[in-house]
């Protein structure tokens, strides 16, 4: 295991950019990542790092790419299982924030 390897474990933030995937909510507790705002295209993804469970809201286009994504990062066996989330929103509407409404002229 090289000191890059062990640095990345310990980071605080995952950065799936790489893979395609952007992690909503890292190291989250269930109640958070069952929140009916979330995309319909979260996944849940339980791991296991250093005898300790988490448990993340990530979102990819391809469940490979967050498998590739947590297998790199964290080294195999680490990854548990990935579940689809309870999200309702629509993804091309999440995160949408609707135009500043300007001042009509008289």
């Amino acid at each position: 295991m090289t000191a890059e390897t062990k640095k990345k474990k310990s980071d605080s933030k995952l950065d799936g950019s790489q893979y395609s995937c952007q992690v909503i909510l890292e190291k989250c507790t269930l109640e958070q990542a069952h929140d009916r705002s979330l995309p319909t295209d979260a996944r849940l993804i339980r791991y296991n790092v250093d005898g300790k469970d988490y448990l993340d809201v990530t979102r990819s286009a391809k469940a490979s790419n967050i498998f590739d994504l947590y297998y790199d990062t964290y080294g195999k066996g680490a990854l548990q299982s990935i579940d689809y989330g309870k999200g309702t929103v629509s993804p091309g509407q999440w995160g949408y924030k609707s135009p500043s409404k300007t001042k009509k002229r008289k």
